[in-house]
């Protein structure tokens, strides 16, 4: 049983409620914090929480506490770590880490020197799909991955602090890019160093100073790619869409917009129907449990699971500062508009990591190019000479 010390008390904040107090059915929060005092009475009512406050400490230095969970805007994530760290209160947090690497590592740093628990909330690798889509992927179902992308694009997000570049640190780039990354980086290995990025964004429809739209490429050392593309300008819902591809095989997931669950209705009815939906009529697509859906079940359990057990949890801060470190060289790139290298102060993964043959011998002289059964039944195979580089042809 954990006992949770809740900051923030908003959209993220009752979204992890549902899931904490929901799945384990033996968690608790027992203190929750909001920078407005009758945004926390609220929230205290609605989840039956003893200790509502707004002030940020006496939310966490209280002896029921066993973890603190952050669920506040991304300026005030560095503030609320270094008060876990003074109090030796384990801290999970909401992604991204941070607005900046540099914030990161500061954060970093500061939960190991303290010796507490860290968990880096990053809900979208936990999904159903994802686990299983992932599963199969070190399972070597998909051979070498060459290229992932991931994709998430919405109308905006729910709050006005979002909005404003100072508290949130940038864009869609921060506020989307972060769960891509991480994504991408998972089916890659995340043991793979991440070297340059290249990234275009722009502000094109939203009167704010931050990008509301981008489109990223990052390299990998071992010679894979991976995509990202962001928008808070999409129409239509909240798309989530994942794609790996491998020497061997491909994996296309579509987390929400479509999840096979299609309804009609005239609306005169109907209120809430799915995270981001912009219609209450109409052909809609409502998912079945979003919390589940989003990854929060398996988050939680996978961050208590391993708190419980002394173990670290599958996404831990450091996670959290690469993602940043990613981020980073994207917004840098798209300024310069040109490759930018990814700038990891700390690296914990392989290093030296060559790129993998793609050679696959087909006799002593040749290398395999192509194989196939054309439409009119003959057999086909197209090789390449190891010496000469000449390309042929066989026909059977």
């Amino acid at each position: 049983m954990m006992n949770i010390a809740m900051l923030g008390s908003g959209f993220i904040g009752r979204f992890y409620a549902e899931s904490i107090q929901g799945y384990r059915s033996k968690d608790k929060i027992v203190s929750v914090y909001s920078r407005k005092e009758e945004t926390a009475t609220k929230f205290a009512t609605d989840y039956n929480v003893g200790f509502a406050t707004d002030n940020l400490e006496a939310a966490i230095d209280r002896t029921d506490v066993d973890v603190v969970c952050i669920a506040l805007p991304n300026n005030m994530h560095e503030e609320a770590v270094l008060l876990c760290c003074k109090h030796k209160k384990s801290v999970i947090t909401t992604k991204p880490l941070a607005r900046t690497a540099e914030e990161a590592k500061r954060m970093l740093l500061a939960v190991e020197k303290a010796g507490i628990f860290n968990g880096y909330l990053e809900d979208l690798v936990y999904t159903p799909k994802f686990l299983k889509a992932h599963e199969s992927v070190k399972n070597g179902a998909l051979g070498r991955i060459l290229w992932a992308k991931s994709r998430e694009t919405h109308p905006g997000p729910h709050s006005d602090w979002f909005w404003d570049i100072e508290q949130a640190g940038g864009g869609c780039i921060l506020d989307l890019g972060c769960h891509c990354v991480e994504i991408t980086r998972s089916y890659i290995g995340k043991d793979i160093l991440p070297v340059e990025a290249m990234c275009w964004a722009d502000t094109q429809v939203k009167p704010i100073d931050a990008e509301d739209h981008a489109i990223a490429l990052i390299k990998y050392e071992n010679g894979a790619i991976s995509q990202f593309e962001v928008s808070w300008t999409f129409r239509g819902g909240l798309d989530l869409r994942d794609e790996v591809m491998g020497t061997e095989g491909t994996i296309w997931i579509n987390s929400f917009l479509r999840t096979g669950f299609e309804m009609f209705t005239t609306g005169k009815s109907g209120d809430y129907l799915a995270e981001k939906a912009e219609s209450n009529s109409g052909w809609l697509f409502p998912v079945g449990d979003e919390v589940n859906e989003l990854g929060y079940n398996h988050m939680f359990m996978d961050m208590f699971a391993a708190l419980e057990k002394g173990q670290q949890p599958k996404e831990t801060f450091y996670d959290g500062y690469v993602v940043n470190a990613v981020l980073d060289a994207c917004y840098k790139s798209a300024k310069t508009k040109l490759w930018e290298p990814v700038k990891l102060d700390i690296w914990r993964g392989r290093t030296g990591v060559s790129k993998d043959s793609h050679l696959q011998e087909y006799d002593a002289d040749h290398y395999l190019v192509k194989e196939e059964v054309t439409h009119y039944g003959a057999k086909k195979i197209i090789l390449k000479n190891k010496t000469t580089g000449k390309l042929s042809q066989i026909t059977q």
